[in-house]
């Protein structure tokens, strides 16, 4: 089916997924936390972002591929890690997943997601990343790095801007709990949303299935102290060392906002670096993602993530062009999802395709390399 009449952007789609998920479910989503000055941020910086549109440039043919950490990208996006992805709209992981497979992209799956790697392997080929939230343990974690290896897993992401849980005063106002727990409140926003609860009925209460095995904890936790904060660290260099040293595929360290920082993990052995102010749900009071990016890119060689904010094919065009070597997105795809279920991934795909090929011919770039020389500088 043909969306684009109807859904020719994003905000389309997350209007829709607004009216087709639980009050609850959405305030888990879309929430930031603090006064959520962070988020609005991200997307006030990204708009600061400017080219200069090129005329007399003839006809010209974009080429959107990308060869990132050894690998061949058919997009210069991805699929960032999103925590029980499986709440926000049911089978989420395995739609996601497969959408990266066929697209070309890669997806990362999140310690606290609803599945399991060994659920994805099969769905996601040789394009799975896995986001990692550190246990403490040392065994709690080799069991997890084997299995991780063993589902074919390539690229690790160690994420260290959660030092400690973030507040998220909407979200813990929805009322989420870990495992969700339906309270005659929340009983009656899920009924208003037939599609949503149909989903959730043939697939399951949502769970972290993955940290199951590595906990006892039978009690219902809020949002913000889930399964995962009881049994992980706040990582260390040390830590970090230690892991480089366990793992043999790619690492990267996603979290990163200062560019003192670099030569560290440049030190350490990482592969790439992932800059994030975790989109706003984690701290209030740091600059956009934006800001500190062309700082990062001053400060190393390594390849550069980029998200926090990203809303269109311009705004990726925006991040490369300050120094990113690849963009990722998180909320946006399970805001395709909640509007048009397994179809609305490949929807979005082909509405920021279009977008990047709109704002490429605009400035007459016909490939991301050209990027930088067509910043306009006021």
């Amino acid at each position: 089916m043909n969306y684009h009449s109807k859904y020719p952007a994003l905000a389309d789609l997350k209007n829709a997924a607004r009216s087709r998920i639980p009050h609850f479910v959405w305030e888990y989503l879309d929430s930031g936390t603090g006064l959520e000055n962070t988020r609005k941020r991200n997307r006030q910086k990204l708009d600061e972002v400017l080219f200069s549109p090129s005329i007399l440039h003839g006809d010209l043919s974009q080429d959107l591929s990308v060869k990132f950490l050894k690998s061949n990208f058919s997009l210069p996006f991805g699929v960032a890690p999103v925590g029980m992805s499986g709440l926000i709209w049911p089978g989420a992981e395995k739609v996601l997943s497969q959408m990266c497979k066929r697209a070309g992209i890669p997806y990362t799956l999140s310690t606290v997601a609803t599945q399991t790697p060994e659920d994805i392997s099969p769905y996601v080929g040789e394009n799975g990343w896995f986001q990692l939230y550190p246990p403490r343990d040392p065994e709690t974690l080799d069991d997890m790095l084997k299995r991780i290896q063993e589902a074919g897993f390539s690229t690790l992401i160690l994420t260290v801007d959660v030092p400690v849980a973030s507040r998220r005063e909407r979200q813990t106002r929805g009322g989420l709990m870990h495992p969700p727990k339906i309270t005659g409140k929340l009983a009656i926003q899920a009924i208003r949303k037939p599609a949503w609860l149909n989903g959730i009925r043939k697939s399951g209460i949502p769970r972290m299935k993955f940290l199951e095995a590595y906990s006892d904890v039978k009690k219902s936790l809020s949002s913000t102290e889930h399964i995962g904060y009881i049994i992980r660290t706040s990582p260390d260099i040390n830590y970090l060392r230690r892991l480089r040293g366990k793992w043999k595929g790619n690492l990267v360290v996603k979290g990163v906002m200062r560019a003192k920082d670099t030569n560290l993990l440049e030190q350490v052995g990482v592969d790439a670096i992932w800059v994030s102010n975790h989109a706003g749900r984690q701290f209030d009071g740091t600059i956009s993602s934006i800001e500190a990016l062309p700082l990062i890119r001053k400060s190393t060689k390594l390849p550069i993530i980029f998200d926090s904010g990203v809303e269109s094919g311009l705004d990726i065009l925006r991040a490369l062009s300050l120094g990113a070597d690849f963009v990722m997105m998180g909320s946006s795809w399970h805001y395709a999802l909640g509007a048009l279920g397994s179809d609305g991934p490949n929807h979005l795909i082909e509405i920021l395709k279009k977008d990047l090929v709109a704002n490429m011919g605009q400035i007459g770039s016909s490939s991301f390399k050209d990027l930088p020389e067509k910043l306009l500088v006021l």
